[in-house]
C-alpha cells in the first residue's frame, strides 16, 4: 500500500466565515433533500430500476446507505466486475471550534462491486483503521480521504494510494487522483503550495513512489479535486475551487500530454439553474469513469454532494460527460463546449435495443447527451 503526502492547505483563516455560511446552505439544503426517498437496488421496481437519482440517498443490495465517499472505480476486465472504493464514513461528525472543520473519526476504506454500475454489493472494509497506535498513518483520529486504487500489470498487484491528515488538518495535505495511462504508466495528481498549483507526478514502476520527476500545472488557479480521463488521445482534467465542505464553480482542462501543458477550457456544467451550475449541482468532482455501452466519447462524472453537518449523510452525485469529437472542434463553437456535463434529475446508461443506442433520461432532458449546448453560466 502506497501513502502520499502532499503540500497544500484548505481556506485560510480569512476565507473561514465566508466557508462557514457557504456550509449553512448546504446544511439547508439537505433540509430540502433528506426528505426525498432513497433509490433501493432490493425493490424490483422497472420504473426505477438502473435510473440514477442525483444527490438522494443510494441503498446498496443490503439496504444500507453506500459508504464510499471520495471514491473511485476499479473495473475488472476478467470478471466483468466494478469495485467502488471510498470513504466509510459511517459514523459521527465532529466539528473543530477553532477552525471550523468537519470530521469523521477513520474507519477506513469501504468497498462495494456490481456488474452494471448501479446494484453495489457491499464488500466490506478492505482497510481499516488502527484503534491504538496513534503514532501510525491510519489512526482512528486522524483523517482519510480520497482512496484510489489501480492495478499494476507488472507486478499483479493492486496499489492504493489515499489523502491522510490529522484531525485539524494542520498536515496541509490534500486528495489525490490517480490516472494510469494506455501504455501502464501511472500518474498521481495532487494539490500544492497552499492549493495555488496541481502537482503532475510519475509513479515508479511498481507504483508505490513517485519518481524524481514533478510538472506543475494550473499554476495560480487555487485548483484541487482533480479528475483525470482520456479520449482520442487528448487528456482532460476536472476540477474544483478550494472552498472546503462548500461546493463551488468546477473547470476543465485539457493537454496533449499528460505532463502537459494544460489549458483551462471553462465551466463544462449544462442545465438546471444558474446556482446550480456555478456550484457543480451542489457537488465536488471525484473521478471520471467510461460510460459502458454509450457512443464514444460518453462518460460518468462522479461527485460527492458534501454534508458537513453529518458527513455520512453526503451523497452522490453521478452525472453524464460528453467529449466532443476532435474533428468536431474547430466549427466556431467556444471552447467550453467541448467537454459538457449535464444535469438530470433522473436518468441511466442508455441500452442497445436492436442494435440501438436507447438514450433515456428524465422528462426535462429528452435529448440524447452531448445534444444540449448552451453557456454554463448564463
Amino acid at each position: 500500500m502506497a501513502r502520499w503526502f502532499s503540500a497544500g492547505a484548505r481556506c485560510s483563516w480569512r476565507r473561514l466565515v465566508i466557508c462557514s455560511l457557504a456550509c449553512l446552505l448546504i446544511i439547508q439544503l439537505y433540509s430540502f433533500f433528506s426528505r426525498v426517498g432513497a433509490r433501493d437496488p432490493r425493490v424490483d421496481d422497472v420504473k426505477e430500476n438502473g435510473y440514477y437519482h442525483p444527490g438522494r440517498v443510494w441503498l446498496d443490495t443490503d439496504g444500507n446507505p453506500i459508504q464510499a465517499h471520495g471514491g473511485g472505480i476499479l473495473f475488472d476486465e476478467k470478471s466483468g466486475t466494478y469495485y467502488w472504493y471510498g470513504e466509510y464514513k459511517d459514523g459521527p461528525t465532529y466539528h473543530a471550534q477553532k477552525t471550523g472543520t468537519a470530521r469523521v473519526d477513520v474507519i477506513g476504506v469501504g468497498c462495494y462491486s456490481s456488474k452494471n454500475l448501479w446494484a453495489w454489493k457491499y464488500e466490506g472494509i478492505v482497510l481499516a483503521a488502527e484503534e491504538r497506535n496513534e503514532t501510525d498513518d491510519l489512526y482512528k483520529l486522524k483523517v482519510l480521504e480520497r482512496p484510489k486504487v489501480i492495478h499494476n500489470d507488472k507486478t499483479r498487484k493492486y496499489v492504493m494510494w489515499m489523502h491522510i491528515d490529522d484531525a485539524t488538518y494542520s498536515k496541509a495535505s490534500v486528495g489525490i487522483a490517480f490516472f494510469k495511462d494506455d501504455d501502464g504508466m501511472a500518474y498521481l495528481i495532487y494539490s500544492s503550495i497552499r492549493n495555488k498549483e496541481i502537482h503532475i507526478s510519475p509513479l515508479n514502476g511498481d507504483y508505490l513512489g513517485v519518481t524524481n520527476r514533478t510538472v506543475r500545472a494550473l499554476v495560480g488557479q487555487h485548483r484541487e479535486a482533480p479528475a483525470v480521463f482520456k479520449h482520442q488521445g487528448v487528456y482532460y482534467m476536472v476540477t474544483s475551487g478550494c472552498s472546503g465542505w462548500a461546493p463551488n464553480e468546477a473547470l476543465v482542462h485539457e493537454a496533449e500530454s499528460i505532463l502537459g501543458p494544460w489549458e483551462s477550457i471553462g465551466n463544462p456544467c449544462v442545465g438546471a439553474n444558474k446556482d446550480f451550475r456555478v456550484a457543480t449541482f451542489f457537488s465536488q468532482s471525484t473521478f471520471v469513469l467510461p460510460m459502458p455501452g454509450a457512443v464514444p466519447g460518453s462518460f460518468i462524472f462522479m461527485a460527492d454532494r458534501w454534508n458537513p453537518a453529518d458527513l455520512r449523510d453526503s451523497r452522490y452525485v453521478w452525472l453524464p460527460l460528453t467529449v466532443r469529437a476532435r474533428n468536431q472542434r474547430y466549427t466556431g463553437l467556444p471552447r467550453w463546449s467541448r467537454v459538457s456535463i449535464f444535469w438530470h434529475k433522473k436518468w441511466r446508461i442508455p441500452l442497445r435495443k436492436n442494435g440501438e443506442i436507447d438514450y433515456v433520461t428524465d422528462l426535462h432532458h429528452e435529448q440524447r447527451f452531448g445534444e444540449q449546448r448552451r453557456p454554463a453560466t448564463k
